[in-house]
């Protein structure tokens, strides 16, 4: 499905991550992968880099510096020779934008947890631009997302910054689906990474998001999601842009909780 495909995957910070399974998905179906690292963490990056069954390269990408961004489809182009996809698994928030004291969160860390998550698709786009239009089939955009249409318990700013963020994909298909660039999100289930471990009360909200989901979730499994990633990233999704795909097992769109399995069917 990703034959021949040339990817830049951000995002991986160890083997759990989502952005993880989906480079090691897309290697599985055909595609040379890239993957960037920044700062400190660029060391688990690259250790995670040499555990993909063809270990990767790794660039530095900070998306919130101009100047990286300014040098980054020449270093992209460089390493991969041009591009067909990008997966944007970029996000972060202040301690005190989470937790529970939406009210009392300072006004630079609600910017701060915009300008990382959501502003920054846009950012990493405009950057790599150049290579995406030049795309022989077509180009994909797939950014990760949590359903930012309600208030989720203590996710606060980064919920605003998840809703922003998908605003910002609705308007990037708008203004790129004539060069033949798609731009979609992939709303996912809680899964168990190092990022989501940082979130006060996700393991309650991963406990019981089988009580409400029609399908068995399994916050250890990130492997739909990275499926879903790939599918987007792929011409199979070829006329799909300014989409929002649900991988939840069914979450979104219940209003209530399913009675438990045992009991279905018994009056």
């Amino acid at each position: 499905m990703l034959s021949g495909r040339r990817l830049l995957i951000t995002g991986v910070l160890n083997r759990h991550s989502i952005a993880f399974a989906t480079a090691e998905r897309a290697q599985e179906l055909g595609a040379e992968v890239l993957l960037s690292g920044f700062g400190r963490t660029r060391r688990m990056t690259e250790r995670a880099a040499a555990q993909l069954a063809r270990p990767a390269e790794v660039i530095e990408l900070d998306v919130n510096s101009s100047e990286n961004l300014a040098g980054l489809a020449d270093e992209v182009a460089g390493r991969l020779g041009g591009l067909d996809g990008v997966l944007h698994a970029i996000a972060h928030a202040p301690l005190d934008a989470l937790g529970g004291a939406f009210l009392q969160a300072p006004r630079q860390s609600a910017i701060s947890a915009y300008e990382t998550s959501a502003y920054s698709l846009k950012a990493l786009v405009e950057a790599l631009l150049p290579l995406l239009e030049a795309a022989p089939d077509g180009a994909g955009v797939v950014g990760l997302d949590f359903d930012g249409g309600v208030a989720w318990p203590a996710y606060d700013w980064m919920g605003v910054a998840k809703a922003a963020l998908e605003a910002v994909s609705r308007y990037l298909a708008r203004d790129l689906g004539t060069k033949e660039i798609r731009v979609n999100l992939v709303s996912a289930g809680p899964v168990e990474t190092l990022a989501a471990g940082g979130i006060p009360g996700f393991s309650d909200l991963a406990a019981a998001w089988s009580q409400v989901a029609p399908m068995a979730w399994d916050a250890s499994d990130p492997t739909p999601v990275a499926d879903a990633c790939c599918f987007l990233l792929s011409p199979m999704a070829r006329r799909i842009t300014g989409e929002i795909l649900h991988v939840d097992g069914g979450y979104h769109a219940m209003g209530a909780p399913m009675p438990s399995r045992a009991g279905i069917g018994k009056r």
